[in-house]
């Protein structure tokens, strides 16, 4: 835009990048990512002496666009009905975003030149993409006129290919990663016919003169949820039927042109009508972040904002709940004083935390190398044409250690985007000109800072490792980590299971405060079998491991607590339940059934619930044993009063006197229960009756020997009845016992003198 005013960027129309930026008091248009319109909203809400914003190739569907739209929709709808919002793209459906700016559709049909679409052969493999875009453009260079555009997912792909034309064909690059003067060079109108190597960066945002051939390699680069390590990184994908057709329109800007598609007409139909947006693929932790720093700046709440999709609800979760552990928001969802400063470093929340829990220049310095080796590829990753030798391991102090020293193990382009990224981020965070002399001892912890559920506990086998989000992974049993007793892990690969690959080893016994603050410190207690002594044991928890063990000394308020909780967990188990504790409890039970329900509840469920009752008897007791030696009855009696008391024992008494003996009544079934010899009944005509004559006695009458013979709460029926045919019966049996007709008028027998 600056060139057709005849000025250089800066002066009338000015950009910022995440890399560079060129803007002056005369800049009147500013160009910008989305991702800096976002901070930039966060920073300064209200757009303060801006009069509109123009959103360009909408259809692309970033989820920084999505969240710009979405905060600058919000912005005109509460404070700014001035403010003029503008989308625009050359895709032909625009309804969902007319619906949603409640704005009119403008169409230009544009001026486009008839495209001669070409299919050749399937690339069976992305790592041959490179070969056969190189034939085509050696083809279409020799048969046809003008200009070349190919259409390359990456840049390592560009520079293969690059290096397979050779020098006979003039060949410029375009990439994101170029400076703006070296994209101008590639865009800009040239006397000699050329060919540009692009990425999707010129799918959209600029028109390349003088081309008239595009050959598309299919294949694009799009962020997605990395489960390796948590971020989103970049992933190879086939394009869209939008998406070719758009890259095919660049041959057609100026004249006839022909777009060489590599691949087939079937595998064309077989493509995707539309990308998918990202935010329904995508890692949502920073959208969640972004949004909820938004909600506290303007008081929207995120599921209020105007978004052409709903994220998904389990995804959108999964990043709040990160966030929460993170400490950038708080139980509420709202966003903390650390989770702004994150919002403020432009880069994953995970990476911002660990950039944010940096307090010295040595560990900024150090975090900065951190975030910029996660961000990127790792430089010693294997690959083919690696220099033989040993592996670099899973340590990622080995990685550190480049940005000092180059390594004939790494991979250049990685190298040199790591040692650019880790300069951005010091920059940010105000290191402007501080070396990159990182130090290896500060990798741990800062990793802990921004990957706690990833610290890795050992767990028995050598290299196997506990992590405190759950689950288990492991490193090489050869591995310089893999006899460590605490690691933090970044970065995993899974296989057959899941191979920890980037990680630093913690000091168990000097843990940063920042990694201390995520933990819970709990006293557990067990109960020693053999000496019955309670057992307290002090546990540093991070989530699913135990950090720390010990034993701790226990006072005696902790004490009587330990025991009340162990108690109340077993409460028929941890007391002496005599049988007379448990008939008072049971005769408790049918006083408030029948005659006095304002009696206290001694039932198990009631008693364990509030132990108030208990807390005066275990003072002094330090162990189950001490417990187990209270006398239960006293102590259930004392909960009742005197006059309660003298009417529980008259009404439904412990025992029961017959005509010549006393018997224990059993209060623990549904009906009181006496049970006796048949001839202590004797002379008893009917059946006795408990609380003034509420409750009947069930009877049980015994044989001689002591065994149950009839059970009836009918006596004087039973004797009328049944009682025959149980006399014939004992008479048999039991010939020296007097078995008479009519028990009810019977007299007791006398006692048999004893031989």
């Amino acid at each position: 835009m600056a060139s057709t005013l005849g000025e250089r960027p800066g002066e009338t129309v000015g950009f910022r990048t995440r890399t560079d930026s060129a803007v002056s008091g005369r800049t009147r248009i500013e160009v910008v990512t989305e991702g800096l319109l976002v901070r930039r909203l966060l920073a300064d809400p209200t757009l303060d002496g801006v009069g509109a914003v123009l959103f360009d190739e909408v259809h692309e569907r970033s989820l920084d666009l999505d969240a710009a739209l979405g905060f600058c929709l919000d912005l005109q709808r509460e404070l700014r009905p001035d403010l003029r919002i503008l989308a625009m793209s050359a895709t032909p459906d625009g309804r969902a975003f007319t619906t949603l700016m409640n704005a009119r559709l403008i169409e230009s049909e544009g001026r486009q030149y008839p495209i001669d679409i070409r299919h050749t052969r399937d690339v069976m493999h992305p790592r041959d993409l490179p070969e056969a875009c190189a034939r085509a453009i050696r083809q279409a260079f020799t048969e046809e006129e003008g200009d070349i555009l190919a259409f390359l997912p990456g840049v390592g792909e560009i520079r293969r290919t690059q290096a397979l034309l050779g020098e006979a064909v003039p060949v410029f690059l375009l990439h994101g990663e170029q400076t703006t003067e070296d994209q101008d060079r590639a865009i800009a109108p040239s006397d000699r016919r050329r060919v540009v190597l692009a990425t999707s960066i010129a799918e959209t945002s600029v028109t390349v003169s003088g081309v008239r051939i595009v050959v598309d390699g299919g294949l694009r680069r799009v962020p997605r949820l990395d489960s390796n390590t948590g971020l989103s990184r970049l992933e190879t994908l086939k394009i869209s039927r939008a998406t070719a057709t758009q890259r095919a329109g660049r041959a057609g800007r100026q004249s006839p042109g022909i777009a060489i598609r590599l691949w087939s007409e079937a595998t064309q139909r077989s493509l995707r009508p539309q990308d998918v947006p990202e935010i329904l693929v995508a890692d949502l932790t920073d959208f969640a972040l972004v949004t909820a720093a938004w909600q506290d700046v303007m008081g929207t709440a995120p599921d209020m904002l105007p978004l052409l999709d709903t994220p998904p609800a389990g995804v959108l979760a999964g990043g709040r709940e990160l966030l929460r552990e993170l400490g950038a928001l708080n139980e509420a969802g709202q966003i903390t004083a650390l989770g702004k400063r994150m919002v403020g470093l432009g880069t994953h929340p995970r990476l911002a935390a660990m950039l944010c829990a940096a307090k010295t220049i040595p560990e900024r310095v150090t975090a900065a190398c951190l975030a910029a080796l996660l961000e990127e590829r790792d430089p010693l990753r294997p690959r083919p044409n690696m220099p033989s030798g040993a592996s670099a391991g899973a340590d990622i102090r080995t990685r550190l250690a480049l940005f000092e020293r180059d390594d004939p193990r790494a991979d250049r382009a990685s190298l040199f985007h790591m040692r650019q990224a880790a300069k951005r981020f010091l920059r940010r965070m105000g290191g402007k000109d501080l070396p990159l002399s990182p130090m290896p001892s500060h990798a741990g912890p800062l990793l802990a800072a921004g990957f706690p559920d990833r610290v890795a506990q050992a767990a028995g086998e050598i290299g196997r490792f506990r992590l405190a989000g759950g689950g288990s992974a492991r490193v090489q049993a050869n591995d310089g980590l893999a006899r460590e007793k605490l690691l933090a892990a970044a970065a995993f690969h899974t296989r057959t299971s899941t191979e920890i690959t980037l990680a630093a080893p913690l000091d168990a016994e000097n843990l940063t405060q920042t990694l201390l603050d995520r933990t819970t410190e709990q006293v557990e207690t067990s109960l020693d079998g053999a000496s019955g002594r309670i057992i307290a044991r002090r546990r540093l928890r991070l989530g699913a491991l135990i950090l720390r063990d010990r034993n701790t000394e226990v006072t005696p308020e902790e004490a009587q607590a330990l025991l009340l909780q162990q108690i109340a967990a077993d409460l028929a188990r941890a007391l002496n339940w005599s049988d007379p504790a448990f008939q008072f409890q049971a005769r408790v039970a049918h006083a408030r059934a029948t005659y006095a329900p304002h009696l206290p509840d001694l039932s198990m469920a009631a008693l364990a619930d509030d132990l108030a009752w208990l807390e005066p008897y275990l003072a002094g007791c330090d162990r189950l044993t001490q417990v187990k030696a209270l006398d239960l009855l006293p102590i259930l009696r004392s909960r009742m009063d005197y006059s309660d008391l003298s009417a529980l024992d008259r009404k439904l008494p412990p025992r029961l006197t017959l005509k010549a003996s006393t018997h224990d009544i059993d209060y623990t079934g549904a009906v009181p229960t006496v049970s006796a010899r048949a001839q202590a009944f004797y002379g008893t005509a009917g059946t006795p009756l408990l609380a003034d004559g509420a409750v009947p006695l069930q009877c049980a009458l015994l044989s001689p020997a002591g065994r149950p013979q009839a059970i009836t709460a009918d006596l004087a029926g039973f004797w009328k009845g049944s009682w025959s045919d149980m006399r014939k019966d004992m008479r048999g049996r039991y010939p020296r016992h007097d078995w008479p007709e009519d028990p009810a008028t019977a007299e007791l027998p006398k006692p048999r003198p004893k031989r």
